[in-house]
């Protein structure tokens, strides 16, 4: 007797599904404007009150409820029809942007407006963000989990690259009140599109209990998953290394090496690793999902070492560039991890977990990588941050259940 193995789908093959070709435009209009908002709502702040701090304190505002209320969010999100959370937290979104802007374009906005409001938004991410990752299991069918997730991978790549730029051109062409009404009318045609996605009901509703009962049960699957917390663990040290070697001490090395126009060639060679392995994985199956990203997290150390040795520009452009690239395998191997062993019901609350975990330090690197920096040298703090970086990836692999968790087959 033999049995016949699944054929792979190809890599288009989610857009014949008329939920995931729905969900798929809408998110690419919602990211058209998401990837323009954070220009555009910089130079907003600065032309109401020109200070480093104001623009800190906006910020501050979206990022704080988002953490705060994370874990409410995935409950609601797996409480409710998710397409039906992504909507209203979409029409929300929209209707705060469409504020700011009209505040910008009347000359009428003051600091504590533009800050209430991203609190605002902030709040409304803290549900859509575990709504938006875990929805994609609803779409399609089990054998179509890789190729959706790199479908989205690039949508999200190639909009990281071209978004900024045009913000830009708008900012500059006709102003930022402008550019974020362009970003507030994103949210609002994503919402619409939204309505033509259908999920089916469960097969079972849940049992009514209490968000405490719903937080603790989430919490209970998150550390019976070994491999779960082991990641977020490594991640929460990985993100503030990233946030204070990189993203703080990296712009101002540049400044004193390769200037400002390098630092901006090695940001976009980052997304164009992202966007080109995307390519890659849209015809290679991941067999080891959670083996294969680590060791493609481990490369994000190779720009910092050269950051920290000796900064080349070339030699940070290759290495920002396999750097993207090892960072989009571990995207896929996570969610495809996630979305094939956790039970569906509970998608939303594991991934808020996940957030939460791998979120809350990112604030202490911005931190206090500065101070470290001034007190012993720029360079060799990246340096030694790309070899702790680089460490804490492999140490993962010393956990079995990272190592050896393999695909689980899906035959619808």
């Amino acid at each position: 007797m033999s049995t016949q193995t699944p054929a792979r789908p190809s890599a288009l093959e989610p857009l014949r599904e008329r939920n995931f070709r729905w969900f798929f435009t809408a998110r690419l209009v919602n990211l058209l404007g998401t990837s323009m908002a954070p220009v555009a709502l910089t130079f907003a702040v600065l032309e109401v009150e020109d200070s480093p701090s104001a623009l800190g304190q906006v910020l501050a505002a979206n990022s704080i409820p988002l953490v705060i209320f994370l874990l409410l969010g995935g409950v609601i999100a797996d409480r409710f029809d998710r397409a039906t959370v992504l909507r209203v937290t979409n029409v929300g979104a929209g209707l705060t942007q469409s504020a700011v802007a009209a505040l910008v374009l009347t000359d009428n906005a003051e600091l504590w407006h533009l800050i209430a409001l991203a609190a605002i938004n902030g709040t409304l991410a803290a549900a859509s963000f575990p709504a938006m990752t875990s929805v994609v299991p609803n779409l399609v069918p089990r054998t179509m989990l890789q190729p959706a997730n790199v479908l989205i991978s690039m949508q999200r790549a190639g909009l990281a690259i071209i978004g900024p730029s045009i913000a830009a051109i708008l900012v500059v062409t006709v102003g930022p009140g402008l550019a974020l009404a362009v970003d507030a009318a994103a949210w609002l045609m994503s919402a619409a599109l939204l309505t033509r996605v259908r999920i089916p009901p469960r097969d079972a509703p849940p049992q009514k209990s209490s968000v405490v009962a719903d937080l603790r049960e989430g919490w209970d699957v998150f550390v019976g998953h070994t491999w779960l917390w082991v990641i977020v663990l490594a991640f929460a040290l990985m993100n503030a290394i990233h946030m204070g070697a990189w993203f703080t001490l990296g712009p101002a090395l540049a400044k004193d090496t390769i200037g400002e126009r390098g630092w901006g060639y090695i940001l976009s060679a980052e997304a164009v690793g992202l966007l080109a392995m995307t390519l890659v994985l849209a015809r290679v199956r991941l067999r080891r999902p959670l083996l294969t990203g680590m060791l493609g997290m481990t490369i994000f150390a190779a720009p910092l070492l050269v950051m920290g040795s000796d900064p080349v520009l070339w030699l940070l452009v290759l290495g920002a560039f396999a750097a993207g690239m090892g960072v989009e395998v571990f995207s896929l191997g996570w969610n495809l991890a996630i979305q094939e062993n956790i039970e569906e019901r509970m998608l939303s609350r594991v991934y808020s977990y996940d957030a939460l975990g791998s979120f809350v330090a990112i604030p202490v690197g911005t931190l206090t990588f500065g101070p470290l920096g001034e007190a012993f040298g720029t360079q060799r703090v990246i340096l030694i941050s790309g070899f702790v970086y680089a460490a804490i990836a492999l140490a993962t692999l010393a956990s079995r259940s990272v190592r050896r968790l393999d695909r689980v087959d899906q035959t619808s």
